[in-house]
C-alpha cells in the first residue's frame, strides 16, 4: 500500500498526509493552526512567567496583539527580500502568505523590533519583558516548526540514520530538492520517494531542550536580561548547526551563505559577549 511519509528506522508510517482542512468549502491549513496554537501557548508561557516575578501579565497580553501582527510581517518580509527573485516579476505575490514563505528568524527581529518601542512607550525595562518573553517564543517555536511536518517540508539532504524520512516525491516542492537527494531516491511499487534528514523534527526537538534548560536556569539567572541572551545564543547555536543540513536555505545574494546561519552565529557571538558583560556587571545588568 503506498504511504506519503515513513521513518523508515523508526517503523513509523503515515499513509496519508494531510495538510488542510475544510471548513464551508474554505480551506484551513494545518500550517496556520499549528502556527496559531504555537502563539497561544507562547502566550500563556509568557504570561504564566510574568506572574511569577511579580509583574503583569496584562502587560504581555497588550505587547502580544501587536507583537503577532508585526511577527507575521516580518516573517514573510524576510523571507521575500531574500528570496526577490521569485517576487520581482510578480509582486502581487507577495501578498499571497496562503502560497507558503514564512522565515522564522525574520518573526524574531520583528518581535524584538516591537518590544523595543512597545517597552519605550510603557515605561518597562526591555530585558525584563524579554527574559520572560523569550520563555514564550521558544514555546511558540517548539509548537509551530510542526507545521513543516504536515507541509512535507524543511527538511535537509539524503540521511539513513535513525530518524531518516522517506517522503513521497509528488508531494514535495521541487524547489527544495537537491541533487543528492534525487541521486538516492527509491521506488516503492508506483511512488517514487525521497529520504531525508527531518530538520523540522531537530529544531523542535533542540528547541525543547532549550526551553527545559531556560526554565531551569531563570530562577538562577545572574542579571536581567541573561534569558534573552541565552535564548539567542542558544537558539542560534542550534540553528547554525540545523541550517547547515536544509536544502531550502535562503541565500546572502549572491553568496553561498545560508542567511539565517550567518545570522544565528551573529547572534551566538553577541549573546556570549552580552552574557560575559552582564555576568561581569551583574548588579546592573542591561538595564
Amino acid at each position: 500500500m503506498p504511504y506519503d511519509i515513513f521513518f523508515v528506522n523508526l517503523g513509523i508510517k503515515i499513509e496519508h498526509l494531510r495538510n488542510h482542512i475544510s471548513v464551508f468549502g474554505f480551506k484551513i491549513t494545518f500550517y496556520g493552526i499549528i502556527i496559531g496554537i504555537g502563539m497561544l501557548a507562547g502566550l500563556k508561557m509568557a504570561c504564566a512567567d510574568a506572574k511569577r516575578r511579580g509583574q503583569d501579565p496584562e502587560l504581555y497580553m497588550d505587547f502580544a496583539i501587536y507583537a503577532i501582527l508585526f511577527a507575521v510581517i516580518g516573517a514573510r518580509l524576510y523571507y521575500v527580500i531574500f528570496s526577490w527573485d521569485n517576487y520581482k516579476d510578480d509582486l502581487l505575490q507577495i501578498f499571497n502568505t496562503r502560497g507558503g514563505g514564512l522565515a522564522i528568524y525574520g518573526g524574531v527581529i520583528a518581535s524584538i523590533i516591537t518590544l523595543l518601542v512597545f517597552s519605550h512607550i510603557k515605561r518597562v525595562k526591555f530585558m525584563s519583558m524579554a527574559d520572560s518573553g523569550v520563555l514564550g517564543l521558544i514555546t511558540g517555536q517548539i509548537i509551530g516548526r510542526w507545521g513543516n511536518f504536515f507541509n512535507a517540508e524543511a527538511f535537509g539532504g539524503y540521511t539513513n540514520n535513525l530518524f531518516a524520512m522517506q517522503i513521497r516525491r509528488d508531494i514535495v516542492n521541487s524547489n527544495m530538492l537537491n541533487n543528492s537527494v534525487l541521486e538516492h531516491m527509491v521506488k516503492v511499487g508506483d511512488y517514487y520517494y525521497i529520504q531525508v534528514h527531518p530538520t523540522f523534527l531537530y529544531e523542535s526537538m533542540w528547541n525543547l531542550a532549550l526551553l527545559i534548560f531556560m526554565l531551569w536556569y531563570r530562577k538562577r539567572k545572574k542579571f536581567e536580561g541573561e534569558m534573552f541572551f541565552i535564548y539567542l545564543g542558544g537558539y542560534g547555536f542550534g540553528r547554525a548547526l540545523i541550517e547547515s543540513l536544509r536544502t531550502d536555505s535562503l541565500f546572502v545574494p549572491g553568496t553561498n551563505l545560508a542567511v539565517s546561519q550567518l545570522l544565528a552565529l551573529v547572534c551566538v557571538v553577541i549573546a556570549a559577549l552580552s552574557i560575559c558583560i552582564g555576568r561581569r556587571n551583574k548588579k546592573t545588568g542591561f538595564n
